[in-house]
């Protein structure tokens, strides 16, 4: 058996970024060849990639960059499995190089920031590394004459805020976004569909409560005002004071919101739910 040296494992680890173990188990398939070795490392953790794609990704998180002149700024979704790799430098760095790479070549989605350069090469090379299927997932880019401020909170959501007025304000803003995250800047953007569910279903509960006309009618108009200072960014009662809505808040500071994103991790993923139990049952009864 061909005797396998320490330097020759570093040497195939620094080429494909994968286990000492696996690496070692390779050349000696391959009788100590360097090449022979890589060839059947990238066979099999092609295979492993594939394999891991099935898998839900629902951990990861928001990276995001802000053009030195804060006038273009990008949210990248990246998802892992656990939040074990959430935390890996190598991914962290892959979700901030997305992220920049978004704002520098202005991609209309997803798909086309996975299309730029070398991206889906790192992004394999990422996941046979790490073992886990790793997806990029949302973009949100803004770009604007005015500015924009950036605002992430802990990895998990990414705020981007164009407006008018003094940088304290875009944060506060951002801030009160990733609290609040309304799905309507103002009333006017509420489409008409939506005002019009809810203003049924204020009816029917009135009509429930079998309330005179008049009075429905009042108990309508009024569960519609709420609604939308509920629903809307300018409507909701400011973070910082909540004696004030964040439009009053504006219109003291000077400033206006002209438009905002935000990504929220795994919005919209499903979970498997997992019985850790029937996992260690179903383990050990595979193992007789």
């Amino acid at each position: 058996m061909t005797e396998i040296s320490a330097s020759l494992v570093k040497t195939l680890r620094e080429m494909t970024g994968l286990g000492m173990m696996e690496c070692k188990k390779a050349l000696a398939e391959a009788g100590g060849d360097l090449k022979k070795a890589e060839a059947l490392l990238r066979i099999r953790s092609g295979a492993k990639a594939s394999k891991a794609a099935a898998r839900v990704a629902a951990e990861g998180i928001i990276a995001a960059y802000l053009a030195p002149d804060a006038r273009c700024g990008a949210l990248v979704e990246l998802n892992c499995e656990t939040d074990f790799v959430a935390k890996n430098e190598d991914f962290v760095a892959f979700g901030a190089r997305l992220a920049r790479l978004a704002v520098e070549h202005a991609p209309a989605d997803a798909a086309a920031l996975a299309a730029l350069d070398d991206v889906e090469a790192q992004r394999q090379a990422l996941v046979q590394r790490i073992g886990e299927n790793i997806a990029i997932r949302r973009l949100a880019r803004m770009q604007t004459p005015a500015q924009l401020a950036l605002y992430v909170h802990g990895g998990r959501i990414g705020v981007l805020v164009e407006y008018e007025g003094a940088p304290e304000v875009g944060k506060d803003v951002a801030m009160h976004i990733a609290f609040a995250r309304p799905p309507y800047l103002s009333a006017a953007q509420v489409p008409a569909e939506v005002v019009a569910r809810e203003r049924e279903i204020l009816a029917a509960r009135a009509r429930e409560a079998g309330k005179p006309e008049a009075i429905a009618a009042k108990m309508v108009e009024g569960g519609l005002a709420k609604f939308l200072a509920e629903t809307t960014l300018l409507g909701q009662p400011f973070v910082k004071d909540d004696k004030v809505s964040v439009g009053r808040m504006l219109e003291a500071k000077r400033a206006r919101v002209l438009d905002y994103r935000f990504l929220v991790l795994g919005e919209g993923i499903e979970k498997k739910a997992s019985d850790f139990a029937a996992d260690v049952m179903a383990a050990a009864s595979a193992g007789r």
